[in-house]
């Protein structure tokens, strides 16, 4: 062992050996002092060295020292961060702000400058954030990630004997890393911050957080400082960029689960857990799945009390982050509000009814659809659950509605239809009448459908990359050559209300077409089929649904058929075999043309229709059916049966 130790401090000491050299030596180093085989003057050595190579060019050195620093807390316990702590600290403090590129670093000093100018090029013309602003967002911070790691290795290496070095100087630094402009910097922060809390759970602490009655004691560290990290977790909670949301979730759950019990959490719930319940409908998959592990994990059976109890804080935080510039920010709210509507006791809610749909109103209106969408199926719940409240309302939500009904977005009117028929149910026949208008307005509205829109229509029939519809102008290459550059789903300017651009950008909006409208009141039908009462209204209609489609002079009447195919065996099982079977033959020829179609959606949807009329009304039944309307759709219909996988 002294020779490998001789060899590593050899290498170590070198200042000629390559950065790898030096990497490698630090790993080992670090294994071998895992090993409890290393001598306690080699350990000595190590701190020397790992401290001097913090500063070293490459960042993979720079983090393996801060690894071995906290290999060497683990051994020898805080006296090593005791005897390094101001070296540590002011690494951090002095790559706070970013330096001046000097003339050694010209090759970076040009890469930083063409970065510049680059975001800089459009910026005025598209009133957005100014280059200076995006490059210190974006581009990394010197070597400060680095020494934050170098922090957070530390702490973990000392375990529970950290606490006692808690002390504010260390918070205040720790707390401008989450407050710092950069991002990256801000993420590392916050999850050194929560390395920082979790020292008070790992084993052995609990002797020294605790009294002997199980709860924590006022001298405890963390608990002295709880409303500071509270507030900064909030901020976090809250951020614009998903990866420092993220690393804010991860020190959220660990600061709320090293508390003791339920009592200890009370102190912080009002600023915390309205923004761990929106960040369970948070667009970003992975804020959002850990979000609703870290709220069972908190609340356990509790969750809904624990709205209820904190409903004011939660009201006020959901409306608030309606206006919110990030469009993701906004779709989770509403999905919230509506979820508050549905979920939560009535009688906790009503008081803040009024609120909740004034805000919903103003989503409703959101340039960015899946906005508007959520706002739709928010303020149907609603209308469900408060219909005395929320009647003053209706005669500005009617018209979005019916907007919504007629969308270019698929999703977007099928969360209508469902909205109105939350509608009908709250209002009964004087909603039901205007309902059922409309549908018949919307169905026989496509005979003003143009021949094809697919000649004159600025946008591209085909189904467009990540759902949104994409303009024909978009493939002209002038307009993807030389211009701003942005990152995926991150600037602020492409992400505010009446911004516009970026990949995640849902600001596409066109004048809806007839086809649009009539395919919306069809899958409303279906959504209102499902009120028994309504089977015989139901019925009289599905004439009109049978002629409108044996219209095909359009491109895209392929996707009206598609609809119709899916919402024939729902209108079916719904409004029973003595109002739909007189209707079958209507539709057999639609059926059969969108069987063999060559859009594949519209002939799965055609395929799966034919099966379930088979299980609702029999397959011989049906098979008779069509036998007597045209023979030689039967060989259709028995090969659809054969291929069926059940």
């Amino acid at each position: 062992m002294q020779a490998v130790e001789t060899a590593l401090t050899r290498f170590l000491q070198d200042s000629t050996a390559s950065w790898e050299t030096h990497q490698g030596a630090l790993l080992a180093a670090k294994l071998v002092l895992g090993s409890n085989l290393s001598s306690d003057h080699f350990a000595a050595e190590l701190r020397i060295h790992a401290l001097h190579q913090l500063n070293n060019n490459e960042a993979r050195v720079r983090l393996a020292a801060g690894e071995l620093l906290g290999a060497l807390c683990k051994r020898c316990g805080p006296e090593v961060y005791e005897s390094s702590k101001d070296i540590i600290l002011e690494g951090v403090r002095c790559n706070l702000e970013r330096a001046p590129l000097n003339e050694a670093s010209l090759e970076e000093q040009n890469q930083v400058h063409a970065l510049t100018e680059k975001l800089a090029r459009s910026q005025k013309d598209e009133g957005g954030a100014s280059a200076e602003q995006i490059f210190h967002d974006t581009a990394g911070w010197k070597n400060l990630e680095t020494w934050m790691r170098c922090l957070q290795s530390v702490i973990e290496g000392c375990g529970q004997y950290f606490l006692p070095h808690v002390t504010q100087d260390l918070l205040d630094l720790v707390f401008q890393a989450l407050t710092h402009t950069n991002r990256f910097v801000r993420e590392t922060g916050y999850y050194v911050c929560g390395t920082l809390v979790s020292c008070s759970t790992m084993e052995g602490a609990e002797d020294h957080m605790e009294s002997d009655d199980g709860i924590m004691t006022d001298d405890n560290e963390i608990l002295q400082h709880g409303e500071q990290f509270a507030r900064h977790l909030a901020e976090g909670l809250a951020d614009n960029w998903s990866q420092v949301r993220l690393a804010a979730s991860v020190a959220t759950r660990k600061f709320l689960l090293a508390l003791p019990d339920g009592e200890a959490r009370e102190r912080f719930n009002a600023i915390l857990l309205p923004r761990m319940c929106l960040n369970r409908y948070y667009v970003a998959e992975g804020v959002r799945i850990y979000s609703q592990e870290t709220w069972r994990a908190v609340t356990g059976t509790q969750g809904k009390r624990m709205v209820e109890e904190y409903i004011c804080d939660v009201v006020q935080y959901y409306v608030a982050q309606t206006e919110a510039d990030n469009h993701a920010v906004r779709e989770a709210a509403c999905a919230c509000i509506a979820e508050l509507g549905s979920k939560i006791d009535s009688d906790v809610v009503r008081p803040y009814v009024n609120v909740l749909l004034k805000a919903l109103l103003v989503c409703f209106k959101d340039d960015s659809w899946p906005v508007r969408d959520a706002a739709c199926i928010a303020c149907g719940n609603f209308v469900l659950c408060f219909p005395d409240e929320a009647r003053p309302s209706m005669e500005a939500l009617y018209p979005l509605f019916f907007a919504n009904l007629a969308d270019f977005i698929p999703s977007v009117r099928q969360g209508s239809a469902v909205a109105l028929a939350n509608v009908a149910k709250a209002y009964g026949d004087e909603a039901i009448t205007n309902l059922f208008s409309k549908i018949q307005e919307g169905i026989a509205g496509l005979e003003n459908q143009p021949n094809t829109t697919e000649k004159y229509s600025e946008f591209d029939s085909m189904p467009a990359q990540f759902g949104v519809v994409k303009r024909l102008r978009d493939n002209d290459m002038e307009l993807h050559s030389d211009k701003q550059m942005y990152s995926c789903g991150s600037l602020a300017p492409k992400m505010g209300r009446g911004s516009k651009g970026g990949c995640m950008d849902h600001q596409f909006k066109k004048p809806s077409e007839p086809w649009e409208f009539c395919d919306g009141c069809v899958q409303l039908l279906a959504e209102l089929s499902s009120q028994q009462d309504l089977a015989a209204q139901v019925a009289t209609i599905l004439p009109a649904v049978a002629n409108a489609t044996r219209k095909q002079h359009y491109a895209q009447y392929v996707v009206l058929l598609e609809t119709v195919c899916k919402s024939l065996p729902v209108i079916a099982k719904n409004i029973g075999k003595r109002h739909f079977k007189p209707n079958l033959e209507n539709f057999f020829d639609a059926i059969f043309h969108a069987l063999s179609c060559d859009n594949a959606l519209c002939s799965s949807a055609a395929s799966l229709c034919l099966l379930e009329l088979g299980q609702f009304l029999g397959p011989n039944i049906l098979k008779g059916r069509v036998e007597n309307y045209n023979p030689s759709y039967v060989d259709k219909l028995l090969a659809n049966q054969c291929a069926a996988p059940y």
